[in-house]
């Protein structure tokens, strides 16, 4: 196994130094822009991204910009279509030959193959995005800003559907609500660990340092999600297992707040 002390890739600051000192073709601006782009968006995210840093990552001025995109969002927006475009349809394309073959007999773990299995092929072959795919992946479904948000629902709802769909009958116990909980979970852990700069080890960790091929990751990686997936659900009447381990240590509402019925602010939480 590897030394956790020895980074699998470079820092960020590297990478990017990296990434301007690397040869490129001449009048190829557009394309500078847009790996420019990615490089920053996976590093830092939508909110932190600097035009001003593309443009100098892609030895490119500002004008350029506006020449090629007419704006930052577009650019963003043509960026992330370049890689994400290409994969959705990759992962529609298997989920509908699955569902074509197998009918109302699709499982769960095929349609996280359908899911999962393109974006790791993908990940082999670098004019697809290479190893910063994954990366990219998890970048742009976990980032909180309201551009990135927008932009997953305007472009991708439809293949979100589909997905959801074929989850439903691959698992019929769960309601809706229920699936929709449990997938949001699930989803936006693997997206969080995707996004991590330590994808590459985690993914040695997870194998146990044992070559793997996409389909063999995959299907580890279903092994422990759909028993999560599948779970039964919980009797109504079920204590919470905590009950006894809380007991008064939960922090209890305000009298004003149990009179009205008010739910305590802190047990809000904002869904991605």
């Amino acid at each position: 196994m590897p030394n956790r002390s020895t980074p699998l890739e470079p820092a960020a600051p590297a990478r990017r130094a990296a990434f301007r000192l690397s040869p490129r073709p001449v009048g190829d601006t557009k394309v500078r822009l847009l790996d420019a782009a990615e490089v920053l968006f996976i590093d830092t995210g939508y909110d932190a991204l600097s035009l001003r840093q593309i443009t100098a990552d892609a030895e490119a001025n500002l004008a350029a910009v506006s020449y090629h995109f007419g704006s930052k969002d577009a650019l963003i927006r043509a960026m992330l279509a370049r890689r994400l475009d290409g994969l959705n349809d990759a992962r529609l394309i298997l989920l509908e030959r699955l569902e074509s073959s197998l009918g109302p007999a699709i499982t769960c773990e095929q349609v996280l193959g359908a899911m999962f299995l393109p974006a790791l092929q993908r990940a082999r072959r670098p004019r697809d995005g290479g190893p910063a795919l994954l990366r990219l992946i998890g970048r742009a479904y976990t980032d909180p800003s309201p551009f990135i948000r927008a932009f997953r629902c305007d472009h991708y709802t439809g293949v979100a559907d589909r997905f959801f769909a074929a989850f439903q009958r691959a698992l019929p116990h769960l309601p809706r609500a229920e699936l929709g909980w449990r997938l949001h979970f699930f989803i936006g852990t693997v997206s969080r660990s995707l996004a991590s700069p330590d994808t590459d080890q985690l993914i040695h960790d997870f194998s146990q340092g044992q070559p793997l091929d996409d389909s063999q990751l995959v299907g580890r990686l279903a092994w422990l999600l759909v028993s999560a997936l599948q779970a039964p659900l919980p009797a109504n009447d079920r204590a919470c297992p905590f009950e006894s381990i809380l007991g008064d240590s939960r922090p209890s509402a305000s009298t004003g707040d149990r009179a009205s019925g008010a739910v305590p602010v802190a047990l809000h939480h904002e869904t991605a």
